[in-house]
């Protein structure tokens, strides 16, 4: 029972840390709060991050599976996020001349971060279609040991987005020190172009199921 619980803990955190690594709407926030707000924003992204998650994870042992596996639910969820991401990645864009990292990091408005890491979560549809899939099968598994099951999936889960989003925010925050105006300008257009293409493939995602169920 133990072995089998932390091969759940140690196999749920590799998995995470391999999806937290992959960029997205929630690395691209926290890459350019950590300079204003410093080190803190990652950690506290993740946790509003993880309340979500974990709210997933109970409506998923509840039931919500077949819901999410719906043909419309599918295609409101790939364009409305598709939408939201491309506004984003044109907004960051429009915002790279004035970007700097001299700047004092603040812990001002700190408790936004929280929801942000929700809003953030929320609007990837990827995020959604990996519960759906992956971490449901995951899920369905770890319940064969019960809640401890469960448990050990979560903590190890949420234990890889913490230590990679801290590590993010470490970095960036400190980088001040380190990075020129000109790096970060580049780091921030570089995600920023990520999200428009990531917007891309979530429309051609909703359109190809659209046509499909015509």
């Amino acid at each position: 029972m133990e072995f089998a619980l932390v091969t759940i803990f140690c196999t749920s955190f590799v998995l995470a840390l391999s999806g937290a690594l992959m960029p997205g709407p929630l690395l691209t926030v926290t890459v350019s709060e950590s300079s204003r707000r410093g080190m803190i924003t990652g950690p506290l992204m993740i946790f509003g991050h993880g309340l979500l998650e974990l709210a997933l994870v109970v409506a998923l042992i509840s039931g919500l599976a077949p819901i999410l596996a719906r043909d419309d639910v599918f295609i409101l969820i790939s364009l409305t996020g598709g939408a939201v991401l491309l506004w984003m990645g044109f907004s960051m864009l429009r915002s790279l001349p004035g970007l700097s990292l001299d700047c004092q990091a603040t812990n001002q408005k700190s408790s936004n971060l929280v929801m942000m890491g929700i809003v953030m979560s929320a609007i990837n549809p990827y995020w959604l279609i990996w519960w759906a899939s992956i971490g449901l099968g995951y899920i369905m598994h770890s319940l064969k040991f019960g809640l401890l099951g469960v448990t050990a999936f979560f903590l190890g889960h949420i234990l890889a987005d913490l230590a990679w989003y801290a590590f993010i925010s470490f970095g960036v925050a400190k980088g001040r020190h380190l990075f020129s105006d000109q790096f970060y300008r580049k780091l921030i257009g570089g995600c920023a172009v990520f999200l428009i293409c990531f917007s891309g493939w979530f429309f051609y995602s909703g359109v190809q199921k659209t046509l499909a169920v015509i």
